[in-house]
């Protein structure tokens, strides 16, 4: 019987040691801790940019504050070059993005940035619905030559006979920038500084209620919202299936950039954000997943 005992106590002393090893990596340093931080991370997160990716970012806030009640987020627009400008300053801790960060930033600090991309974003051309009632369709030529101002009354593309009114955005827009790219063949728009806005809710609002309007948001802001009619361009219309085939190619990438090494709220976010679990929300809110795409431009942006 004490045979057995002290065996056992031999045991058990050589299990303590394996689990001392066992706990101990590569030069002596204790294992990382558990990925897991649900409901560990505190402190205050920050935001500002593009206002496109604003409605998912706050979905995702909101959903991620539920299980982290201790972490405090504050989320602005702005347009993605005062977000990559803000974070490249550090006075926020994310920068929301349409495009990538040299776009609008020098490369020496946007070198110093990491990027998240997070999801695809369409964007659409969208007119006043009096306009709508005669044309459904613009060829690249005549979107163009319509944000160029050559052509000035919609009666020009079998529309009414009424003036075109441009909503416009900034040129620190990054949708402005996906648009001027990809819609407008690189042309730049004729900017109607009475009515720009980077705003995509109120540019949404401004078309909507000036008759004759027309201007671009990302898909997202049409989803559940017949106030304006969204155009198609070369007969295609801006929907996801469409982006997805690479049939519609007015898309970005949308980024969340931050320092190299964010701090712990800002990284549990980040993860986030870009899991399966949350993924399943990026196309309920119009958004589009990028494992979906059939890139016919790897280097798109």
């Amino acid at each position: 019987m004490s045979m057995n005992k002290s065996l056992k106590k031999a045991l058990m002393t050589a299990l303590a040691v394996t689990m001392v090893f066992g706990a101990v990596g590569c030069g002596g340093k204790k294992a990382a801790a558990p990925a897991d931080t649900k409901g560990k991370v505190s402190g205050s997160i920050t935001g500002s940019g593009s206002s496109a990716l604003l409605p998912l970012v706050k979905d995702a806030a909101e959903a991620f504050k539920k299980n982290h009640k201790d972490v405090s987020i504050s989320l602005n627009a702005g347009g993605s070059g005062t977000g990559l400008k803000q974070v490249s300053e550090g006075s926020v801790d994310m920068g929301n993005s349409d495009v990538p960060a040299a776009a609008k930033l020098p490369k020496d600090k946007a070198e110093k940035l990491l990027d998240h991309k997070i999801c695809v974003m369409t964007v659409a051309t969208i007119v006043n619905k009096d306009v709508a009632a005669k044309v459904k369709n613009l060829t690249s030529q005549q979107l163009k030559d319509i944000f160029t101002t050559k052509i000035k009354n919609w009666k020009e593309v079998g529309g009414p006979d009424e003036p075109i009114v441009l909503i416009t955005r900034p040129k620190t827009s990054g949708t402005r920038a996906l648009f001027t790219k990809y819609a407008l063949g690189g042309a730049q728009e004729v900017s109607n500084k009475s009515l720009e806005t980077d705003n995509s809710g109120l540019l949404l609002q401004s078309v909507a209620q000036n008759k004759g309007a027309i201007g671009y948001v990302a898909l997202p802001y049409l989803v559940k919202n017949d106030s304006v009619a969204a155009m198609s361009i070369d007969g295609v219309a801006p929907t996801l299936e469409n982006t997805y085939s690479g049939k519609y190619n007015v898309f970005g990438f949308e980024h969340i950039y931050t320092a190299k090494e964010p701090k712990a709220a800002v990284k549990a976010f980040i993860d986030f954000i870009t899991s399966n679990d949350y993924g399943k929300r990026i196309e309920e809110l119009g958004y589009g997943v990028s494992s979906k795409m059939k890139l016919k431009d790897p280097n798109h942006d």
